[in-house]
């Protein structure tokens, strides 16, 4: 479940990045609005909008927005987090603005959901930011892979794959232990499981095609020129997602 109660200003108002985010961070539960990229602007919304997250890209016109944070913290009001997104993503700037106020720090081009995990990372437990972050994060991967959404085998699969991230020992017998567990949770069989996944794998497949599936995943289209087994699909996403996880936690 989504935490209603948090809200986010995002200091970006093109659609290219803070429009997009704010939408998607919306479609979450979370309440999310805009901002021009503008130190003074921002500082505005901060003392009258009272935010709880501000997402705010390093470099701003007027000055930083970790001098930005300073000055709100001299005033005396109660500082929202603040998530710092840079253009510079090296261990030493990310440490940097760690140190000087930042509640996460983000690179350029993050996903929307590696946001929505950094949020979330903001105020909940580790386990809670990681069962919301997850979820969030499986299923926009399985959307963008193309699997729809009004199929048996897509909800299968979500699980299969959140599954296989918290324990992946599930990996190791995907017939005798990942299927089985799926089957219990939907209270149906694990060759109902099995045949419905492949069946969303299949039409995943023929919505993109193998330069659709290897695009995703970084690879060159002869590593997968056929449909990849379910194991081969949950396991892919399944090592994708952890790297995620592990990169932005």
């Amino acid at each position: 479940m989504y935490n209603t109660s948090i809200k986010v200003l995002v200091s970006d108002d093109t659609y290219e990045f803070g429009i997009k985010i704010a939408d998607f961070l919306s479609t979450r539960g979370i309440y999310a609005y805009t901002r021009k990229k503008d130190a003074e602007i921002i500082m505005e919304s901060v003392l009258h909008d009272k935010p709880d997250v501000v997402i705010c890209d390093l470099d701003l016109p007027q000055y930083d927005a970790l001098l930005l944070y300073k000055k709100l913290g001299s005033m005396g009001i109660d500082l929202p987090k603040l998530i710092v997104v840079s253009q510079i993503a090296n261990s030493f700037v990310k440490r940097w603005a760690l140190e000087n106020g930042a509640s996460a720090f983000l690179p350029a081009g993050s996903e929307a959901y590696e946001i929505l995990q950094a949020v979330f990372s903001c105020f909940e437990t580790e386990e809670a930011t990681s069962d919301d972050a997850l979820e969030a994060m499986t299923t926009e991967a399985i959307r963008r892979l193309g699997v729809p959404a009004h199929i048996k085998g897509y909800s299968y699969l979500r699980t299969a794959i959140m599954n296989a991230v918290r324990d992946s020992h599930l990996m190791d017998s995907i017939t005798k232990l990942l299927y089985p567990t799926v089957a219990e949770t939907y209270n149906t069989t694990s060759t109902r499981v099995e045949r419905a996944i492949r069946h969303a794998i299949s039409c995943a497949w023929d919505r993109g095609g193998s330069e659709s599936f290897c695009s995703f995943f970084g690879y060159d289209t002869s590593v997968y020129p056929a449909r990849p087994t379910n194991s081969e699909f949950i396991a892919l996403v399944t090592d994708k997602l952890r790297l995620r996880l592990k990169t932005v936690s």
